[in-house]
């Protein structure tokens, strides 16, 4: 049985591209999104839960997030989970409602986190090269064990680095566009 997949290369590879967009998409960029909200964790019910899963999380204005808490008794922890998030977000309390106004984001503020939107990338692009590190190491392993040659081997090597930059690419691609959404150019 060949060690080298690749298929799972491609896999995996997908999946630190994926990890990436997800990341991308915590970062505020001045826009109320639903998913800026998706980091914060609440401490209810004896255990920490994601803040989707005690209440809604709703954008009923371009500035302004609302997140409407199931349980009343939820409301002071969701607050405080909310303003401790580091988000730079702090709530208006209504009842069971929570209004959080989106503030705009200093020069400073944005290249602070297209500076973070870049460590982010970095992140990946190294996950990526883990992959095809490992990737190479079993094409090293199937062809001591005989079952490919060396021309073989460096075919496969080829394809490899092929994915790996294609890869790298498409996360280069997503980090410039957040950096580009970040600034406002």
């Amino acid at each position: 049985m060949p060690a080298y997949d690749k298929a799972d290369l491609e896999r995996r590879m997908a999946g630190a591209v994926e990890s990436l967009k997800s990341d991308l998409q915590g970062l505020r960029t001045g826009r109320a999104s639903v998913n800026l909200l998706d980091p914060v964790t609440v401490e209810v019910y004896g255990a920490h839960m994601p803040l989707n899963q005690v209440a809604t999380v709703s954008v009923p204005e371009p500035r302004m997030i609302s997140v409407q808490v199931w349980d009343k008794s939820n409301v002071g922890p969701v607050e405080k989970a909310i303003r401790s998030a580091g988000l730079g977000l702090n709530p208006i309390t209504d009842g069971t409602t929570l209004r959080l106004p989106i503030p705009d984001l200093t020069e400073e503020r944005r290249k602070e986190l297209a500076k973070l939107a870049g460590k982010y990338a970095e992140a990946a692009r190294i996950a990526v090269r883990n992959v095809r590190r490992d990737g190479n190491d079993s094409l090293k392993t199937d062809e001591k064990k005989g079952v490919f040659g060396e021309d073989e081997r460096k075919r496969h090597e080829t394809e490899v680095q092929k994915l790996t930059d294609a890869t790298i690419a498409d996360i280069d691609a997503a980090a410039a566009a957040k950096e580009k959404e970040i600034m406002g150019k």
